[in-house]
Order: structure tokens, then sequence, then C-alpha cells
């Protein structure tokens, strides 16, 4: 007998040890060997995360695509991992040293602190895969990669590699070493990507200042050029002033100098269109070592530029030859030396106000760029760093996608991907970090540069050129993050070795990511993959959306807003939660997530589980000798053809990548076709005394072999409840095995149009009569009459064969059959026939007529106002998102509540009451 109720925390454990021990998930099953493959890499979560909602979402989609494959036959690759998260790990680790108060990693040195990392790995940083097996990941888990390497070993063939691929690169000529600004976080003292400094809205001020012009001698002459800048400090290495070409103020002052307040350096006016007259004061400080346009200005003005902090963002002037040639700076500039950086922002206001160089001081709000881990300013820092001339690989992804070998899902993207593939600048491979993969570069005491894939090989390298033995240091640098994930769907099928995993599965078929990484991630695997092998990675990338709170709200920890996973597989079920995501997983719109959601579809997993149990009650169970295809009963008919429809459309919807249509069509079937009418039609025949034996047996067959059919139709969405349902109804079934390998539903033939046309007619009335009952405010406990107008006998003998069920379910006294329709009734018009509900006597209708056009006001009157906000440009301009799209719900909430209103009045015959 079935437990009363459905309790996920005491089943998923038990299915999930099930599914491991039946290798359920491995790809490579002897069953499989001539099947066709389909893989998916799982986007390696970092090793140091925890399983968050947009964790959640990501993986269920996969899984959906991994089981609904699987069960059509493919030899399913899920291939997982994890990723060695560069600054984030260094970050975790460092922390734990701190709380631990042992000595921090350069007290301990760079060998001590990384085998440190990997003994954290070790203990904790798996913890996500767990997570995601509590959701029913169905990856094959033996399968498993890390970016690193599993055993930390140069040998490790993940290692390998990012190695050969980084030695192939430079070879190539498209690695290379160049001195150039970067994105530098000062407090973890690394190169960061532009993709990962988050721009923070900041007030600020806007500081304006006077630099005195000079005459060919280097004479002041009295008059002065006024700067604005947002960064005092930077003003120390600047090299030039420019100006607007056209600017008639300024015009006469190109090729001029200034000297440099407090450093006394001799700087020229230069022009150039970067400058906007319109800003500031339409002259502008040139800091070729400090920010990136001004980079670009100094270079076509032929500027040295100056670096003057160091890595910690630290004024750095002592000792520091490129500030100190041709200036004269005054002691109190020295005196910076040292200052972290916003100290000497307002040391060098107050030299300047003290010299009355400071002109003007203007409140000003401005975009600051911050590290998205550190959480700091980041800052512009001219140094040596590795980068990858991407431009030619871009060309290749672009033209893959361009000529249709790779698609995105939804196809708007595309429009994302070429924007930014073809601007692409060089890509900063280098951090300066100590866990990741350390660069495979070698130098001498001359400065000779030599890439290898070992240590061994660039000795003998260095040795050879030198003719002697030499002494080789390596780079200290290690490879961003990104690089060795960009290699990931073939490194993690064994590349750089011939294996048969990479014959076999490579390229895969589909990635399921995150819209936020197409360009840390989808672009550089697209760019690499094209390059390395010749081949596109992945035939398709769907690419989703966010998971934000229930009012629209992008989830933070600041905010208070966040929903753990976690805690909902605690308190409803893994299934709840991965039909929720699914449900809501429109393409290209942001998912709403409200706790209440999830617990609708608990309540959806407890009605299929109840249904179930009162089919064990009346006696439907699996017969061998039962055959869909021989089924006579229109009821049993019907219900056959519903689930061929539904599996019909389930397939579809997933095919194209249509989550939430596939969701809706399954939970449609399963609750209101299956749940609430056939089980509902059939209990006269499952409980009646008098009823044929060979129509009983029929419809209890028919309801087992519905309940399989239901268990393969969810699986892929709720895999733990319909694994147990498959067990449980399967009990003494020869080769059941496990539903996670058992084959979709294949129930085309049973379409049956004959009794679909009489049984979806009845379904269709008693629910036209039970909205009209609702809509005109019929008492609930009321009976009524139904007439059927203008019935031919064909609809006369259909109505009389469905009486009982019709007086039952409608709440009918009688049903009639007459000519015309009774005054001051509502009428119905169901699949082409008329019926009516004479309500004189029951309802005031004219009240309610009066009652329904009050309500129909309002509603478009709220329209209206809603409409009218909608149009307001500068509302529109201002608004967040969320509160955007809030008011386009409402719109459509009130204007299908409208619409059921303007029907019920409709529906009245008398409306001049």
């Amino acid at each position: 007998m079935m437990d009363k109720t459905f309790d996920p925390a005491a089943v998923e454990a038990r299915i999930a040890d099930a599914w491991e021990a039946g290798d359920a998930f491995k790809a490579g099953r002897p069953d499989r060997a001539d099947a066709k493959p389909f893989t998916i890499v799982i986007p390696p979560p970092n090793v140091t995360g925890s399983l968050h909602m947009g964790h959640a979402l990501n993986n269920t989609l996969q899984d959906i695509l991994a089981r609904f494959e699987r069960m059509r036959g493919r030899d399913v690759l899920w291939q997982p991992g994890t990723d060695h998260a560069g600054i984030a790990t260094q970050m975790v680790v460092e922390r734990r040293l701190a709380e631990a108060k042992e000595p921090g990693r350069r007290e301990i040195g760079r060998a001590a602190f990384v085998e440190k990392v990997w003994a954290w790995k070790a203990e904790s940083g798996g913890a996500i895969v767990n997570q995601l097996k509590r959701l029913g990941a169905s990856c094959d888990w033996s399968r498993e990669r890390f970016t690193m390497g599993l055993d930390g070993s140069p040998d490790d063939q993940m290692v390998r590699a990012v190695t050969k691929t980084f030695v192939d690169l430079h070879a190539q000529g498209l690695i290379y070493r160049d001195k150039r600004l970067v994105n530098w976080d000062p407090k973890f003292q690394t190169a960061i990507s532009d993709l990962e400094v988050l721009q923070v809205e900041v007030k600020g001020h806007l500081w304006h200042f006077d630099y005195p012009i000079v005459d060919e001698a280097g004479a002041e002459t009295g008059a002065v050029i006024t700067v604005a800048t947002t960064r005092p400090e930077t003003m120390l290495g600047d090299t030039a002033v420019a100006v607007h070409p056209d600017d008639e103020r300024y015009t006469h002052l190109v090729g001029k100098r200034v000297r440099l307040p407090l450093v006394g350096r001799l700087i020229p006016i230069v022009a150039d269109t970067y400058s906007d007259p319109e800003k500031g004061t339409g002259a502008v400080k040139i800091t070729p070592a400090h920010d990136f346009n001004d980079f670009e200005v100094g270079r076509r003005a032929g500027c040295t530029p100056i670096n003057i902090l160091d890595a910690e963002a630290r004024i750095s002037l002592a000792g520091n030859a490129a500030f100190l040639a041709d200036a004269a700076p005054e002691p109190e500039a020295m005196a910076l030396h040292g200052l972290d950086r916003f100290a000497a922002r307002k040391q060098v206001v107050a030299l300047m106000e003290a010299r009355e160089r400071l002109r003007l001081v203007e409140a000003n709000t401005h975009a600051v760029p911050h590290g998205d881990r550190s959480n700091v300013v980041i800052e512009p820092y001219l140094t040596d760093q590795w980068y990858v001339n991407v431009k030619p690989l871009a060309e290749r992804a672009l033209q893959a996608v361009r000529d249709g070998q790779t698609k995105f899902v939804p196809d708007n993207y595309e429009k994302t991907f070429f924007q930014w593939l073809e601007n692409i600048e060089p890509w900063c491979i280098s951090r300066q970090l100590w866990w990741g993969h350390q660069i495979p570069v070698w130098y001498d005491e001359t400065g000779g540069v030599f890439v290898a894939a070992s240590e061994a090989e660039a000795q003998a390298q260095a040795d050879a050129q030198h003719g002697r033995p030499i002494a080789l240091r390596r780079d200290e640098d290690v490879l961003d993050t990104w690089f060795s994930s960009a290699l990931w769907p073939f490194s993690t099928l064994g590349w750089p070795d011939a294996t048969p995993e990479l014959a076999r599965h490579y390229p895969t078929d589909t990635l399921v990511t995150g819209k936020d990484i197409i360009f840390f991630w989808v672009a550089r695997m697209m760019m690499l993959g094209l390059h390395v092998t010749d081949r596109v990675p992945f035939s398709t990338v769907y690419l989703h959306t966010l998971v934000r709170d229930a009012a629209g709200a992008k989830m933070s920890k600041s905010k208070g807003n966040v929903v753990d996973p976690l805690g909902l597989i605690d308190q409803y079920g893994a299934d709840a939660l991965r039909f929720t995501l699914a449900a809501m997983a429109a393409q290209g719109r942001d998912i709403k997530l409200a706790v209440n959601r999830v617990e609708g579809y608990r309540n959806f997993a407890t009605k299929l589980w109840n249904a179930s149990r009162f089919a064990e009650i009346n006696g439907c169970t699996l017969r061998a000798d039962y055959r869909p295809e021989a089924a006579r009963d229109p009821l049993n008919r019907w219900a056959l053809g519903e689930a061929a429809r539904a599996v019909a459309e389930v397939t579809q919807a997933l095919d194209a990548y249509r989550f939430n249509d596939a969701a809706a069509a399954a939970y449609r079937f399963v609750w209101n076709i299956f749940c609430d009418w056939y089980v509902e039609l059939a209990k006269p025949v499952l409980q009646g005394e008098e009823v044929d034996a060979a129509s009983k047996a029929e419809t209890q067959g028919t309801v087992a072999f519905l309940i399989d059919q239901i268990a393969k139709l969810l699986h892929p969405f709720m895999p733990f409840l319909t694994e147990e349902l498959w067990a449980i109804k399967g009990a003494g079934v020869p080769d059941r095995g496990l539903l996670a390998l058992a084959p979709w539903p294949e129930l085309g033939a049973l379409n049956d149009a004959e009794s679909e046309a009489e049984v979806g007619w009845l379904v269709d009335l008693v629910s036209e009569i039970r909205s009209a009952r609702s809509e005109t405010s019929v008492p609930a406990g009321a009976q009524i009459s139904l007439v059927v107008i203008g019935a031919d006998e064909a609809l006369k003998a259909r109505a009389t064969r469905w009486t009982d069920t019709l007086l039952r379910l409608a709440r009918l006294s009688e049903i009639r059959f007459e000519a015309t329709a009774p005054k001051n009734a509502v009428q119905l018009l169901v699949r082409g026939s008329v019926a009516a509900l004479p309500l004189e006597g029951i309802v005031d209708l004219g009240a309610e007529v009066s009652r329904l056009k009050k309500e129909a006001a309002k509603a478009a009157a709220e329209i209206e106002k809603i409409d009218a906000k909608l149009a307001n440009a500068d509302f529109m301009a201002r608004a967040p998102d969320e509160i955007v799209d809030e008011q386009h719900e409402r719109r459509t909430a009130q204007a299908t509540r409208l619409e059921k209103i303007t029907e019920a009045l409709t529906r009245l015959t008398d409306e001049t009451a």
C-alpha cells in the first residue's frame, strides 16, 4: 500500500542511491553502444561555491535535457566538474588563514600556500557537487573534472591541455607580452578583465585646477588653463593637457606648454577630439599611465606614460625615474610618497588650494569601477602582462554563428555576440596570483624568454641558445581562470590526447548557461574551440536569464532577498523547486521567484500522488495483456488521446528549448485532464456496483497505463517523485528497471477524434457551466436547469448518455431540450452547440449586470492609468526594469479580468435592468 503522503526527504536520498548503483547516468553504457551520443558540458561552478538559485535554474534545465534525451535512447554524457576560480579561491583560503591567526600567504611562501589551497579543496571545495546531486543532476559523476587537474600534478591531462594551448598560441604569434594599461585590483594586486569590473554610481566631486601657461623659455605668463578632474592625485603623472581642435576658446593655446603644479614638469597643450567642449572646462588633463582614454591620447601625442602608483595603489614617487625626469617636485609633493591614493587625493586638493590653484569644486555623481570580487576601486595601471590576440580567433567564431554551425536560443543574443566580437580587444590572460595555472614561461638573467611545456624543455632551449647551462626563473604569474575554462568542452573529454570520449562526444550538442557569461565564457570557448580543434565546441547555445525575487529585484545578500534553493528543497522537495523553475523559464524573460509558486508545485506532486493512491485502492494495476490501442470505452480512448497530445506537445517544446511550454503541457494533462477530469469521470465505472466487468477492467488497465506514461512524461522535470511511482507501480513487473533509463512515451497512434468530440464536449460543457455560475454569482449549493437549444438527434443522444455525469458535476436539477432559449438565461456556446441556464428567481440579473458593468469600468480605468504611465517618457527613462515589468504585468492582469467580465456580460440575455 502506498504511503498516505509523498515525503521527499524520505525518498530523495534513496532514489539517488538507486541511480548511482544502477550506473543510470554513465555514458557509454553497453546497452547504448550503438546509440547516437548527446553531450552537454556543465558550466563548471566555482570550487568555492555553494548552490544558489542561478545554479539551480541552470542545472535544472540541463538535467531536463539530459533525462529527456536519455529516455529517447541517446547515449547521454552530461560532463560534470568544477572550476578552480583563481581570485575567489585564493580569497577564501587567505581569509581562513587570517581567521585561524596563521601566517599569511606572503609569510609562508608560494609553495606552502598552494599546498594549503589543495588541502582546502580536498576538505570542502567540492561541496557544490553534493548539492547538485540533491537537486537531482544526472551527470556522469564518474567523469568529474577540475580545471586545475584533479591530482594537482603537472602531468595531469587537464594541466597539459592548458599548457599546450599556451605554448602553441605563443608559437603562432597569438600570445605575446606587452606593457599596457590594465584594470588593476589593489586589494588582490592583480590585473582583472573588463568583464570583472563593476561600474558603481558614486557621489563624488569634480575639482577644477588652474595650470599656469609658460612661454618658450619656461617662464609663467600669468595666464592659466583650467582642467577638471575627479581624481586629483593622478595629476602627479600628467603628461599633457588636451583641448578639442575646434574649441575656439583654446585654439590659440595649442602647442604651448604649462607648468604642472606641485611637480614642475613642463607639459604640452595638445589638440585631440577626445576632449569634449561641453564637459567640464573643455580642457582635460592627460595621465596616460592611469586612464584608458588618456593612454590613447598620450600615444597620439607622443607622451611617455608616468606611473605614480604602486601595486597597492599608494603614491610612489621616491626613486621613480619616470616621475623625476624633467621634473622639479616641491618637497610637499615628495611627502606624498607612500600615502594611500585617497589620502593623497585630500592632500593634493589642500596643496592646490593653498597655492590658489583650486578654482572650483563641484558635486559630481559618476560611475567608478570596482572589482567584482574585492569591491575596491579599480585603478588603470601600466604593467607588463601576457595577451592573446583574439581578433583572428573572433573572426572564425563570428563566421561559425553566421553560417549556422552554432545557433543561439533565443536568437536575439546573436546580435550581442556579434557586437562584442566585432569590437574585441586583446585578452589579458596573466594574473598576479598564486592559485592557478602558472604561466609556462621561463627567463634567463639577461631577459631572454623561453616558452615551453615543461621546465626541462625550457632549460634545453636556454642551454642551446647560450651554449652552456644557464639559470632560469619561471614567470610567477598565473593564467586567467577563463583561459582554462575556455578549453572545457574538449579538455574534459581528454584533449590533447586522442581519447575515445573525444572522438565520440565532441563537438558537444547543447550548452546551457546564463546570459551574463556570454563574453566571459561562451565567446572564449567558441574562439579557442575553433582554433584548437578546428570544430565548433557546441551546436546550440541556450542562454537563460536571471532568477529574481518575487518583486522582480535582483537577489543580493545586502538586500536580504536571497532565496536559498537548498532551503526550498528541504521544505518542499527538489521536484517542486525544479518544476517551478522550468515552468517559469520563458525564453528571454527573467524569473520572478515567489515561494508560493514552489508550494503550488509541491501541491501538484501531492495531487498526482493522491491520484495514484486512488488508483491503487481501486485495483488499477499494470497488466501484461493491456493494449492501449485496443481500448473501446470512449472515456478511456479520450484520456489516451489526451496523453498522446501531451507527449507531442512536451516533446516539441523541449526540442525547441521552450521549457515553460513543456512544463505547462505536462501540468495541464496531469492536473486538469488526468486528475481532475479522467479520474472523476471514471469513478462511476471504478466504484459503481452495477458496472460491466469488461469496462471496469479496461478502465483499471487504462488508469494504470496512464500513470506510467505520466511518470515518463514528468520524469525530466520531477525525477524523484516519478522514479518512486515507477518503482511502486512496477513492483513485480519483470525487467522493470529504472525509470531514468526507460523509453520516452510514444503514443501518437492513440489519438481518437470521435472520442475526443464526445468527451471533449462533455468537459467543455461542464467547464462553461461552472464558469457561468461563478461569473453570475449563482449560490454554490443551488441546483439549476440546463436547456440544450435546437439539438439534433446526435446531440440529444450524447447529452442523454452523460446525463448522470452532468447532473453530478455541474450541479444541475434537470436537462431539457428546447427550440429557443428561455428569457433571462445565461447562454453558452460549446463546440457549435448552444445551451442556456435559466437564472430567473435564482440570481437578480439586473443587479448582476450592473455589478459587472461597474467592475468593467474599474478594470478599464486601471488599464488607462497604467497605459498613461507606460507612455510617460520620463517614467520609462527613470524606472528600474523590474518596476516597468510590474506595470506590464498589472496591465495584462487587468486586461484579462476585463475580458472575463465582458464575456460574463455577453452571456446574459437581458441587460435592461
